[in-house]
């Protein structure tokens, strides 16, 4: 024990004098306690950085799997005109969807409380969604099928997103590919698929990288709380360790011996040097990681009150003109009714590359046009800009939703709302809470600025390079984290 002091006592002597005035903020067992917290959570944390860092460039490449809505479109049956009979009457639904379901026509209706119902375009009573039937919809989908069960969720499925369509039916096919189909028991229609390589490279991608299996994630609550609690002592010993690699570093006249910058060989200088390369593009990842899931909702932002939210979205109106549609789009997969912001607009094929637009009244095709509307939805606040938004920027980045008018109102909370200009769908609020977790978040994590998205191979350079360091940093400091440990066991022997 004396021997562990006076090691102690002299690296706290020799450290002090490169911190210029430190006495008065910090005492000798403020920087000890950074050398151990360093050193022995350090030994758990770098296997941790070393599992983020490979897991996440596995991500570059591959992604979690999900199935696009125009992927779903693409493989749907055309509406059987022939079949479809009087349309419902559902006045106060939000939305009306005629489509297809198991061979027939079907109304999907959604009522502004956000509940799904659906009804015969025939008349009579729907069949539920059975294992017979995911069996064909899967077949008319993929292919040929090896195996039907119903399941609540699993790895795939386990987001909240899909709780509305469970129980599911998951179908494996019988191809090469191993895919596998989630049918919706709710609607009919496939909502997942996965391949056998996802699955496979997501279990060492985005599982390990979000700490995402299936027995956590099921908690939302549970899983939010355990990486807090993981990445908590992550980015303690990030911040430690950066700043003892500055105080380790001689830049000036007094170097080391033979000139060095750093008193380290081996290992340790390879953790030194990567860790002042990396340090802090490995506390940025680390801290933004621990922002995703936004502890204490501090960047949860304001939403307008509900009764408001449910009269912008207003009424979907009644379905007629029905032949006359029939006859405009004959080979259409869907046509849903909508009013959002009292544009009474039809869209043919919502989900495809290039949906059709109609004005209700009149079928002719709809125009853009400016949602005054819109306003109710910031109370207390005035419109001051309104840009018709047609490059992705820093705070929009999803090219495949414009063009979008961006409207920007004087409240306290400086709201900007994103609105469809044909449809007049909300489709995104931002306050200036949300604003500022783009940037300390989504922005310093994924680092999809406008500029590196654009340039596609900087993008994945600058990614592989700050990875690259992390590994270095990480792989260096479990070897160092493991001879520690053996350390004692030699001095028994």
């Amino acid at each position: 024990m004396a021997t562990s002091n006076g090691y102690w006592a002299a690296r706290v002597r020799w450290m002090w004098r490169f911190v210029p005035g430190s006495e008065r903020h910090w005492g000798k067992a403020g920087l000890r306690l950074a050398f151990l917290t360093h050193r022995w959570v350090g030994i758990v944390t770098c296997l941790l950085f070393a599992m983020w860092f490979a897991s996440g460039l596995v991500m570059l490449y591959m992604p979690y799997p999900s199935l696009k809505p125009a992927q779903s479109w693409a493989r749907a049956q055309p509406i059987d005109w022939a079949r479809v009979g009087q349309a419902p009457a559902a006045r106060d639904a939000r939305r009306i969807t005629l489509e297809m379901r198991d061979g027939a026509p079907v109304w999907r209706i959604e009522s502004r409380e956000g509940d799904t119902r659906i009804l015969s375009a025939e008349g009579g009573s729907i069949a539920p969604v059975d294992a017979a039937m995911a069996l064909r919809v899967a077949n008319r989908f993929a292919g040929p099928v090896r195996q039907v069960e119903r399941i609540v969720d699993d790895q795939w499925t386990v987001a909240g997103g899909f709780d509305r369509h469970r129980p599911l039916w998951k179908v494996a096919l019988d191809d090469a590919a191993g895919t596998e189909l989630y049918i919706s028991s709710l609607t009919g229609q496939p909502v997942q698929r996965t391949t056998r390589t996802q699955r496979i490279w997501n279990w060492l991608g985005s599982v390990p990288h979000w700490i995402y299996p299936t027995i956590l994630r099921r908690d939302r609550q549970a899983w939010r709380q355990a990486v807090m609690w993981v990445a908590g002592p992550c980015i303690a010993v990030a911040l430690t360790g950066l700043w003892i690699g500055i105080l380790r570093l001689r830049a000036g006249r007094r170097r080391y011996r033979g000139g060095r910058m750093t008193p380290y060989r081996g290992w340790m200088l390879w953790h030194h040097v990567s860790g002042l390369a990396g340090g802090v593009m490995l506390t940025t990842w680390i801290v933004s990681g621990w922002l995703s899931v936004d502890p204490g909702h501090a960047f949860a932002g304001g939403e307008a009150p509900a009764t408001v939210m449910r009269e912008y979205a207003g009424r979907a109106g009644e379905p007629r003109d029905l032949e006359r549609l029939a006859r405009i789009a004959p080979n259409a997969r869907s046509i849903e009714w909508s009013g959002d912001a009292g544009f009474a607009r039809i869209a043919i094929d919502r989900a495809s590359p290039q949906p059709r637009w109609l004005d209700q009244a009149t079928l002719a095709p709809a125009r853009a046009a400016d949602p005054l509307r819109a306003a109710m939805l910031v109370p207390g606040g005035r419109r001051v800009a309104r840009e018709w938004l047609v490059q992705p920027d820093f705070y929009w980045t999803d090219a495949t939703r414009l063009p979008l008018w961006r409207m920007r109102f004087d409240d306290a909370a400086a709201t900007w709302l994103y609105v469809d200009p044909i449809s007049g769908e909300l489709v995104e609020r931002q306050d200036g809470t949300r604003r500022a977790y783009r940037w300390v978040y989504t922005l310093l994590h994924t680092w999809d600025w406008p500029w590196l998205t654009a340039h596609s191979w900087v993008w994945t350079g600058w990614m592989w390079l700050w990875s690259l360091a992390g590994l270095v940093l990480s792989i260096s400091g479990v070897v160092l984290g493991q001879r520690r440990l053996r350390r004692p066991a030699r001095g028994k022997g």
